[in-house]
């Protein structure tokens, strides 16, 4: 069964609450352009870590048609990066720019994509880790808050 989201201001009123279908428990479809990308990665103490920019998917190759019979493909990863610059003037970012979040973090996709595991034991933070410590971390006073 399938069932069609209309952009209507009115209610049906025709149609309960209870009339929709149960979520599925397993495996759930999620549409990544409107769900996923472009979405904020917070950790499990609500920290941002990232936002995602693109997903590494198994099950389709690149370049060749799908079969309609061929099970759908699977997300293996978020990857996030610097993908500003390509996306304005266009292009790709290469793989190296781009870091890795493993999908078996991946607590939750809500209005933010939720991570069970802290974002300080994540590589993906070393540059600002990095900043703190090198740049931040020198000015006086910024060890401590204000008295």
């Amino acid at each position: 069964m399938k069932l069609r989201l209309t952009k209507s201001r009115r209610a049906n009123p025709r149609r309960k609450p209870t009339d929709l279908p149960s979520p599925p428990t397993r495996d759930r479809t999620v549409d990544a352009r409107l769900h996923v990308l472009d979405h904020l990665v917070v950790d499990i103490d609500d920290k941002p870590v990232a936002v995602v920019d693109d997903l590494e998917l198994t099950g389709i190759e690149t370049g060749t048609d799908i079969d309609p019979d061929a099970p759908p493909p699977r997300v293996d990863a978020i990857l996030s990066g610097n993908a500003l610059p390509t996306r304005i003037f266009g292009g790709r970012p290469p793989d190296s720019r781009l870091d890795r979040l493993e999908w078996n973090d991946v607590d939750r996709i809500g209005v933010c994509v939720h991570l069970s595991v802290e974002g300080a034991r994540l590589d993906h933070l070393w540059v600002e880790r990095w900043t703190a410590d090198r740049v931040i971390g020198r000015i006086p006073g910024a060890r401590h808050a204000a008295e």
